[in-house]
């Protein structure tokens, strides 16, 4: 049975599915599930016969996904984000299309481009949700990624425990980064996040929308330890999961969410959670505090202090301070820049005219300890822009906010940092949380 907590939190059974049932009896409530189920295309029937794949079986690839809609409808959950959705076979999707819209759910899918064959598929409950607006978001970039942007409205009889002048609005994102298949490819995956983030910022200023829940949901094909997790946090976010179960960032170990193709079991599915009421960095200083973190990271990996890090920076300098083009090579030593997946050079040079504080062309001590080493005073400056911000307020309003009620991932033993051996639904976990809607402040800020 689900418990409460010392914070008043419902605490997850081990009996999960029972408890995610439970909660979601709550008329107040709903669930979202995400879920990577494994493309026929990927899936290997032989270990040592790579070229076997479940596609050329359609027994095999029929019946478990028949399973994994059996589950899906069984759990019957708000939302459901799937990734590595098998696009390039009409059977399956219509299989999805109607099992799903039999059901009572709007669906929408969206493939890979470069005719990879998978992609994503997003549906909503039409008891919960009307959807307002769905966008596409193509990378055009390496790994032939997308996303898909869901704004929907809270619908009745779900949005009458909330007052009528509350708006009730929300954006949904489902997603699959790049998988990490060598260091070089750490900047990329950041590089996608933060596209994510500035289309979701594009879209908010485009239709003139006040601050909104966000989830984002996918298999970020990383964990608690990465710089994606990192820039999130950086941005507001907060992973459902572990927050339903009170874990810190540094409790990477306690669960996992899948098998990956070298053995190796990790957590990497999330479910993202932005407030409306909470407090964010520019997009822009996130991103440069992210990419310079990668730059501190690998230097300290060298054993390389501050003082160390300056001069290896200024190396081409004839005096105490930074140039451009020693900036540059330094980046280009760590292979942050200067090759395929590297920052550009647009991305380079906004990221010194960031550092660069007196904006003379040089950077000196300081500026590399506030900017690069040891960017703090960046979290003060954007709480001033806040404060300003604030400041312009020319009315207040409500909106609603969630409090994770529940998490849950399936088989269970995940939970415990460990991957059952006779499970063949895929090789990922599915992830279902529940979310209690509450009131709260939302400032409009005059245009």
């Amino acid at each position: 049975m689900a418990r409460k907590n010392r914070g008043g939190m419902t605490r997850v059974s081990r009996i999960g599915s029972y408890a995610i049932s439970s909660s979601i009896k709550d008329p107040s409530c709903f669930s979202c599930t995400t879920f990577n189920i494994l493309a026929p295309i990927y899936k290997r029937l032989n270990q040592e016969d790579q070229s076997c794949r479940e596609s050329d079986n359609r027994g095999y690839w029929l019946n478990r996904n028949q399973r994994i809609l059996d589950w899906l409808l069984s759990e019957r959950s708000s939302i459901i984000c799937l990734q590595e959705f098998w696009v390039g076979n009409e059977e399956l999707v219509n299989m999805y299309k109607k099992r799903l819209g039999d059901a009572g759910y709007v669906s929408f899918k969206l493939a890979r481009t470069n005719n990879r064959g998978d992609g994503l598929l997003t549906a909503v409950h039409k008891d919960y949700f009307r959807v307002i607006n769905h966008r596409e978001f193509l990378f055009n970039g390496f790994g032939d990624r997308v996303a898909q942007l869901l704004h929907v409205e809270l619908v009745a009889p779900f949005s009458q425990s909330l007052n009528n002048n509350v708006r009730q609005e929300i954006l949904i994102v489902n997603t699959h980064l790049i998988f990490p298949h060598d260091s070089s490819l750490c900047l990329e995956r950041l590089r996608q996040v933060y596209k994510i983030l500035q289309f979701v910022e594009s879209y908010q200023k485009e239709n003139k929308l006040n601050p909104l829940p966000i989830i984002l949901c996918g298999d970020w094909n990383g964990s608690k330890r990465g710089h994606v997790y990192k820039f999130l946090r950086s941005q507001g976010f907060v992973s459902s999961y572990d927050t339903a179960h009170q874990y810190t960032d540094a409790d990477a170990h306690k669960w996992v969410s899948h098998r990956n193709h070298r053995g190796n079991i990790c957590g990497v599915d999330f479910i993202w959670l932005l407030n409306p009421n909470r407090y964010r960095k520019l997009l822009k200083t996130s991103w440069s505090e992210a990419v310079f973190g990668m730059f501190k990271y690998q230097l300290r990996r060298a054993s390389l202090t501050a003082d160390d890090a300056f001069a290896f920076l200024k190396a081409e300098s004839l005096g105490d301070y930074i140039t451009y083009s020693g900036f540059c090579e330094g980046l280009r030593q760590l292979y942050l820049f200067g090759h395929r997946h590297g920052l550009s050079d647009d991305e380079t040079k906004d990221l010194w005219v960031q550092a660069d504080i007196d904006g003379n062309g040089v950077l000196d001590y300081n500026e590399f300890q506030q900017r690069i080493w040891n960017p703090a005073r960046s979290d003060q400056r954007d709480q001033t822009t806040c404060e300003v911000r604030d400041d312009v307020v020319n009315a207040t309003e409500q909106t609603i906010g969630f409090s994770v009620k529940n998490a849950v991932l399936f088989p269970t033993e995940v939970e415990k940092g460990m991957w059952p051996k006779d499970y063949s639904l895929s090789d990922h976990a599915r992830l279902t949380v529940v979310f209690s809607p509450v009131r709260m402040p939302c400032s409009r800020l005059i245009s």
